[in-house]
């Protein structure tokens, strides 16, 4: 698994901080690891975009982007908007394989959802899992709705041979309602892929070091962590 593509269901759903817990337990496993921001949107030329905020938390990685427009927008607007070139989905893909040629692990964060825009032709970050053959790690929300737009995240991968990983609640609440605890039971029933972790919400605030060393424990063995998904589901489901 060189590659490994994360998106969300949404923006904002706690995709980078998934992702720097990823790519922390994978350090912590011994792996070398780089993380690809595909379109960095929002940020000006100097601030720090998601993968510097990535190597911020986890550590020693590889921090790059393929392109970053100061609007936060969807790529395709925001480079439109700037009057730069776009990103499309094959310069995503080249970079992730020259990427993978150095690295363990190498993931490929969106902007957004999966079917968000990056160019005028309507290329997507599901386009650049297709060239790469990656397999896709889906973070979702918590709490009421997610069920809806975890669903069809999932079955638009699937509908393009793509392989869903499973599903990461990308922050996962304190005092969590009845739809959230409803949703550790239904989220892996509705879309036929496990639930690989919850990271709990406020973890992007944790001091580095702490966060490095917690990350193992909110995600499941199959990213590297020690997360067990049944005994987090008799914990908190209702």
């Amino acid at each position: 698994m060189p590659v490994m593509v994360v998106t969300g269901t949404d923006t904002e759903v706690g995709k980078t901080v998934v992702t720097a817990a990823v790519a922390a337990a994978a350090l912590a496993a011994g792996r070398s690891v780089a993380v690809l921001k595909a379109a960095q949107t929002g940020v000006g030329p100097d601030e720090p975009g998601d993968a510097e905020e990535v190597a911020r938390l986890a550590g020693a990685v590889t921090a790059a982007e393929v392109a970053r427009y100061p609007d936060p927008l969807a790529p395709a607007t925001a480079s439109r908007r700037a009057g730069r070139a776009p990103v499309h989905p094959h310069e995503v893909a080249e970079r992730a394989a020259k990427l993978a040629t150095e690295h363990d692990l190498v993931l490929v964060e969106g902007a957004g959802g999966l079917l968000v825009r990056f160019d005028a032709a309507g290329g997507t970050l599901a386009d650049a899992a297709e060239l790469l053959s990656a397999p896709v790690l889906v973070v979702a929300r918590a709490g009421l709705g997610t069920l809806n737009t975890t669903e069809l995240t999932v079955r638009e991968l699937r509908g393009r041979g793509l392989d869903p990983a499973g599903v990461v609640v990308g922050s996962w609440p304190a005092e969590p309602d009845l739809a959230a605890r409803c949703n550790l039971l239904d989220l892996p029933d509705v879309t036929g892929v496990p639930l690989l972790g919850a990271v709990p919400a406020g973890a992007g605030l944790l001091d580095p070091a702490v966060f490095r060393a917690a990350a193992p424990h909110w995600l499941a063995p199959r990213l590297e962590g020690t997360w067990d998904a049944e005994a987090f589901r008799v914990r908190e489901a209702p």
